[in-house]
């Protein structure tokens, strides 16, 4: 469990070039030429942790919780069974918002700019991950979204990136009554990603948030 001991714009924020420099620099506490962890530690907020590959499945949760290298949570099991499951050799989870809450309710009431910029400095890196292929960005973040109001904001910043990318996105399992993609934690570990139209999917949430 994580609650958050302050609001993140309390904290000393890095650049994510510095933390992602610190992170590729070997330690004692897990092994870097299998994972990438940005930051390397454990504070209030993260914004990339996942595994190395040539072909990554870039998973889109809301924001982090308690998983880190070698010790990942049930939801991040179930990302790595689901992208073996389908081709990929690797998986980065990225989110919405960077700020670490187990429980969404726990989320800073109002967007950090600070943060979100340097989240999506981060998005934009994982994008850049795939080598010679589209870049595959799965939906799972659930009806969490609608907690606050600034998660649709932030995502629409990621829908814009990923287009720059040429990112294709995808879903898996059934979606919500309101038309959330499926949160992966229940998911079967061979469902199948279907394709996901975020444009539209942006267009829908705008009369929900």
């Amino acid at each position: 469990m994580h609650i958050p001991t302050c609001r993140t714009e309390e904290l000393s924020l890095p650049d994510f070039e510095t933390a992602l420099e610190r992170a590729l620099q070997p330690n004692d506490d897990y092994d870097v030429r299998r994972w990438l962890y940005v930051p390397n530690r454990y504070t209030e907020y993260r914004y990339i942790l996942g595994t190395r590959g040539q072909k990554p499945l870039i998973c889109i949760g809301i924001n982090p919780s308690t998983a880190a290298p070698g010790a990942l949570d049930n939801t991040l099991k179930s990302v790595e069974r689901i992208a073996l499951h389908n081709g990929y050799d690797s998986f980065l989870m990225f989110n919405v918002y960077a700020q670490r809450a187990t429980r969404p309710d726990d989320m800073e009431r109002s967007c950090n700019p600070a943060l979100h910029r340097e989240n999506m400095k981060a998005f934009s890196y994982a994008l850049a991950q795939s080598a010679g292929t589209r870049p595959a960005v799965w939906a799972a973040w659930g009806a969490i979204i609608e907690k606050r109001g600034y998660l649709a904001d932030c995502l629409r910043d990621m829908a814009a990136l990923g287009k720059r990318y040429g990112a294709a996105w995808f879903c898996a399992g059934q979606r919500s009554k309101r038309g959330h993609p499926h949160h992966p934690l229940y998911l079967r570990k061979d469902s199948v990603l279907e394709r996901f139209d975020v444009d539209a999917y942006l267009d829908t949430l705008n009369a929900l948030v």
